[in-house]
C-alpha cells in the first residue's frame, strides 16, 4: 500500500474480514457507552429518589405512631417517586394490605405482603439489571473477537509476503497494523464494559440491601400495627 499510513486509512483499506470485526466491535462499544450512561442515569435517580422516600417513611415526629391515615399518607407522596424502588416495594405491600384490611383476623394475612413484598422487589431488580449482561458479554468476548480480527490480518501480512516475495516493511506493514487496530479496538470495547459491570452491579446490590432492610421493616410495622388487631 501507498502513501502515509494512518488510522483511517488502516479502517478504510483493511480486508473485508477484519473491517466487519471492526463493525462489530464499534458496535459492541457503543451500545456498552449508551447502557452506561442509561444505567448510571438510573441508579442516580433511584438512589436519590429512596432517599426522598425514606425521609418521608421514617418521619422522626412520628416513629412509632403507624395507622391507616399514615399510610395513606406516605402512599399519595410516592406519585412523585416513580424511580424509587423502595417506593414501589412501599407500594406493592399497601395495595395487598388494602385487600386484606377488612379481614378482623390476620393468621398467615402478613404472608400475602411478604409475598407481594417479594415480588415487586424482585420485579424492579430485574429491571435494573437489564442490559448489564450486554457489558459483561462484551466484557468476556470483545478481547477474543478483536483477536480474531489480529490473526486475520497477520495471516494476509504473511499471503502479501508469499506474493510479493519481500520481507520489506512495506509489504508487511499494511496486515499487521490493521492486526493491532483489531487488537486495540477489543481491548478499548472490553475495558470500559467489564469496569462498569462492576461498578454498576455494586450499586444495584446497595439498593437491593436497602430494599431487603426496608422491606423487613416495613412488614414488621405491618404486623405490629395492622394484622395484629
Amino acid at each position: 500500500m501507498d502513501g502515509e499510513l494512518n488510522l483511517w486509512t488502516l479502517v478504510v483499506t483493511a480486508s473485508p474480514v477484519v473491517q466487519f470485526v471492526m463493525a462489530v466491535l464499534a458496535v459492541m462499544a457503543l451500545g456498552c457507552w449508551f447502557i452506561i450512561g442509561a444505567k448510571a442515569v438510573r441508579l442516580r435517580q433511584a438512589a436519590s429518589q429512596s432517599n426522598k422516600f425514606l425521609d418521608s417513611f421514617w418521619d422522626p415526629e412520628k416513629a412509632n405512631e403507624w395507622d391507616a391515615d399514615r399510610l395513606e399518607s406516605v402512599y399519595s407522596q410516592i406519585k412523585d417517586l416513580p424511580g424509587s424502588p423502595l417506593a414501589s416495594l412501599f407500594r406493592a405491600g399497601y395495595v395487598e394490605l388494602a385487600r386484606i384490611a377488612d379481614r378482623k383476623n390476620g393468621g398467615g394475612d402478613s404472608d400475602n405482603v411478604d409475598r407481594a413484598l417479594r415480588r415487586s422487589k424482585s420485579s424492579e431488580f430485574l429491571r435494573l439489571e437489564s442490559a448489564l449482561p450486554f457489558l459483561a458479554t462484551t466484557a468476556a468476548t470483545a478481547p477474543f473477537i478483536g483477536l480474531f480480527g489480529t490473526v486475520w490480518g497477520i495471516m494476509n501480512a504473511f499471503i502479501a509476503i508469499n506474493r510479493n516475495d519481500s520481507v520489506g516493511l512495506q509489504t508487511v506493514a499494511p496486515g499487521i497494523a490493521e492486526a493491532l487496530v483489531a487488537t486495540a479496538m477489543g481491548l478499548a470495547a472490553a475495558v470500559p464494559a467489564v469496569m462498569a459491570y462492576n461498578y454498576l452491579l455494586q450499586r444495584i446490590r446497595v439498593l437491593e440491601s436497602e430494599a431487603e432492610a426496608f422491606s423487613i421493616d416495613y412488614l414488621n410495622i405491618v404486623r405490629r400495627h395492622f394484622l395484629s388487631r
